[in-house]
């Protein structure tokens, strides 16, 4: 299928939608799940969307019309205070489907999500979404684990907002963005830029460089050209970097 041609940069974000790729296909976990009549039944209903940096694929208080998966890049997935101040919830990397329960309920959003660079997202409307959950066992058990990891994901993440060490803010959330349920297109290599990271975290870019050099030197990880290889995910996890250094 051949994408529809480029859209001034004002248009908005779903005039933007065309066909999925087969390679962008392939990016798909829950396609792997479905039966063939299943994946016949949905593959049409399936769009893809080229989102720019500092796009908006999901607002505060929007219905939810999609469920959305991102196939390549990073987003963010946030909310803001009364007082203004922007609350992180979880970095989406390559591979990951978000807002299931929202789908679920059919509910406004209550967070926005946002691209932090130039990604690739996809999406099936709702009510595909439903049709699948009223049809498909291997859906079904795919999106009961998705809920079972991201409910740990978030009580994971109120942790990290009440930690003081910035080393170890910065491990937890790599830990986080390393979740091979969540996550499965990341691998062992993110791709990431520090100051990508420190919108995550909500450390500074300077903050960030040393606490990876900190984890880097603990042997947790290692900073590689575009991004960061993890060594240790358990230990990224538990672990309180600089107080086990490897000597």
């Amino acid at each position: 299928m051949t994408p529809p041609p480029e859209l001034p940069e004002a248009s908005p974000l779903h005039q933007r939608r065309r066909p999925p790729t087969v390679r962008e296909l392939d990016g798909i976990p829950w396609l792997a799940e479905l039966t063939p009549p299943e994946r016949a039944a949905v593959l049409p209903e399936i769009t893809a969307v080229n989102a720019r940096p500092g796009d908006h694929v999901c607002r505060i208080g929007r219905p939810v019309t999609y469920w959305f998966g991102v196939i390549e890049g990073l987003l963010k997935m946030s909310s803001e205070t009364a007082q203004g101040q922007t609350m992180t919830f979880a970095g989406l990397p390559s591979g990951g489907w978000f807002g299931e329960g929202t789908a679920l309920k059919r509910e406004p959003y209550r967070y926005n999500v946002q691209a932090l660079r130039a990604s690739v997202v996809a999406g099936i409307p709702v009510d595909s979404f439903h049709w699948l959950l009223d049809h498909s066992i291997g859906f079904n058990r795919f999106v009961m684990n998705q809920l079972n990891e991201r409910l740990g994901q978030f009580i994971a993440a109120r942790e990290i907002d009440r930690l003081a060490d910035p080393d170890v803010r910065v491990a937890r959330n790599l830990a986080a963005l390393f979740n091979p349920v969540l996550y499965p297109g990341v691998g062992q290599v993110l791709r990431i830029t520090q100051q990508e990271l420190a919108y995550l975290v909500g450390l500074s870019r300077q903050r960030v460089n040393e606490a990876l050099a900190t984890l880097q030197k603990d042997g947790l990880i290692r900073t590689e050209y575009g991004g960061l290889r993890v060594l240790d995910l358990e230990r990224l996890r538990t672990e309180v970097p600089g107080s086990t250094a490897v000597t």
